[in-house]
This record gives C-alpha cells, structure tokens and sequence, in this order.
C-alpha cells in the first residue's frame, strides 16, 4: 500500500473538486463539519452537567 502524504491527498482533493462531482464532495465535507460540531458541543456540555444530589 502506497503511502500518500497529507498535502498530496489535499492536491488530489482539490483537483477532484473541479469536476462535476465538487457538489459531492462538498456535500460530504459539510455533513462532517456539522456532525463533528455537534460531536463536539454534545461532549463539552455533557461535562459541564450539574448533579442533582
């Protein structure tokens, strides 16, 4: 398995973006984006929760 680096990937990425499938692949970098926000706010607030003794 050939090894890739990150700024390769990225180049690959961006040039892929140029053709008539970028809509998916923004498609698919929002819905990361949002369920990672959401991953993420749902783990900080649950630390932050009071205990009702």
């Amino acid at each position: 398995m050939e090894h890739i680096t990150a700024a390769a990937w990225f180049a690959e990425a961006a040039g892929a973006a140029e053709g008539p499938v970028s809509g998916n692949l923004l498609r698919i970098v929002l819905i990361v984006v949002v369920v990672g926000a959401v991953l993420t706010a749902w783990l900080l607030l649950r630390g932050y929760r009071q205990k009702d003794d």
